[in-house]
């Protein structure tokens, strides 16, 4: 059982959402890529979850409860002390990272607050490189937009989501196209407003991120 919220406004800036999700039975719960990264307190502890460019299968017991605290792309900048990168693929216990140390599932919001406050803001431009590279163009066409060097891209894109242009725009494209088929958008649709050259293109696309089809991510 998965419910989400809106955060509290004093992070609202920088954080998407604040989610919990309760295990009714034993399962494997997958989580695809989304740019984001997650702060999350489990059965284990709190943990970072980096940003993902493959499926991470999660094997939650009955009863199981997880509260989580969700980045949006590209927001996260140096609050857990490490660039982001360092995080790409990775399950990190917070106690490792020597930050927020006194961190609570009751206080995750407010304590969070007091951090952000005291990292420097992340990069504005973070918004408009994920867009530009959601909407089907080249990497080099997209850093013509912006008005930066594709390897200037390539550092900002690395520094603000924890990978370059490339995976950030398979990604983002995924993303969309989930949005979308879960709207009950036609397939074939879905592939030409998601940036992908056709329907097949799709389907390849999202196995190599997510491990399922498309399909199957819907049926979950």
């Amino acid at each position: 059982m998965y419910r989400e919220w809106a955060p509290d406004p004093a992070i609202a800036g920088r954080v998407t959402c604040v989610w919990t999700s309760l295990a009714v039975s034993a399962a494997t719960q997958l989580v695809v890529p989304d740019g984001c990264v997650d702060l999350i307190w489990g059965p284990d502890g709190p943990h970072v979850a980096g940003p993902d460019t493959g499926p991470m299968p999660v094997r939650m017991r009955r009863g199981d409860r997880y509260t989580g605290v969700r980045f949006r792309p590209g927001a996260v900048g140096e609050v857990f002390g490490v660039p982001v990168e360092a995080l790409r693929d990775a399950r990190v216990p917070l106690d490792e990272l020597g930050v927020l140390p006194d961190l609570t599932p009751r206080t995750m919001q407010e304590t969070l607050a007091v951090r952000l406050r005291e990292v420097p803001e992340p990069d504005p431009a973070a918004p408009a490189i994920a867009e530009a590279l959601r909407t089907g163009r080249t990497v080099a066409q997209a850093a013509w937009e912006l008005g930066l060097g594709e390897r200037q891209l390539h550092r900002r894109a690395l520094r603000a989501f924890g990978y370059g242009p490339k995976t950030l725009q398979r990604v983002v494209r995924f993303q969309r196209a989930l949005r979308l088929a879960r709207r009950g958008t036609a397939l074939a649709e879905v592939a030409l407003a998601s940036g992908y050259a056709d329907q097949s293109h799709m389907a390849n696309e999202v196995r190599r991120l997510a491990g399922v089809s498309l399909g199957g991510l819907l049926s979950r």
